[in-house]
């Protein structure tokens, strides 16, 4: 019987470790959480963790030279069209956090994998990805295949 690595049916199912994706570029970025970033409760407020997300891909494109500026001069933008969260523990006031950033996916889209960590305890709070797609700026047409504007960066 041979290996298989169909893709699960829910996005965060673990799968197997030989199925699993290259890691193009990698970042973490350690973060305090702030009070104007929680409810009453002293919880962090669903819609912030797209804000820690992005500190940790800056951090993570900054490493292979393509920051946001860099992909205006390069003559690309890369809207994200997809994000999926999945809220495993609440994040609370002071907690000290690690946002983990990985580049799994760049030939035909940019998908990042994140994984929020607590630093305290090191357990894993939330995982989480986005995709992007590369945006002529010029002609505004979205394109089918990444700019070697990104893949001369990660050596494909």
């Amino acid at each position: 019987m041979g290996v298989h690595c169909a893709l699960p049916l829910r996005a965060f199912t673990p799968k197997p470790r030989h199925c699993m994706s290259k890691v193009y570029a990698s970042a973490s970025v350690t973060l305090d959480i702030p009070f104007h970033d929680v409810d009453m409760l002293g919880i962090v407020w669903h819609g912030r963790y797209a804000k820690y997300l992005e500190i940790a891909r800056e951090a993570m494109l900054a490493k292979i030279n393509y920051s946001i500026v860099q992909m205006r001069t390069s003559g690309y933008a890369w809207p994200v069209i997809e994000m999926n969260i999945r809220y495993a523990h609440p994040l609370r006031f002071e907690q000290k956090i690690r946002v983990q950033a990985d580049l799994v996916e760049v030939e035909n889209r940019l998908k990042i994998a994140y994984r929020i960590f607590d630093i305290a305890s090191g357990r894993r709070i939330t995982k989480a990805y986005t995709v992007q797609v590369a945006l002529d700026m010029t002609s505004g047409e979205m394109l089918f295949a990444s700019p070697r504007a990104l893949l001369d960066r990660v050596a494909l």
